[in-house]
């Protein structure tokens, strides 16, 4: 049984070691989608911006209706 509990023992281990690194892995991952996401934000805002100066534009030369 010795050799059998060793062996049990060993694949938790390995097991124990896999998953640890998986959560290292999602922590960087949780991180880096953060800031995609802050990124996509402020980029989504600039667009905002840009589509409403745009808009005050075509308006101000008569190419769109009021």
């Amino acid at each position: 049984m010795s050799s059998t509990d060793n062996l049990v023992r060993e694949h938790l281990r390995a097991i124990r070691s896999t998953v640890d690194r998986l959560a290292d892995d999602m922590v960087e991952v949780k991180g880096r989608l953060g800031l995609l996401e802050q990124q996509y934000a402020s980029i989504s805002v600039r667009l905002d911006r840009v589509d409403e100066r745009l808009h005050r534009v075509e308006k101000r030369l008569e190419l769109v209706e009021a």
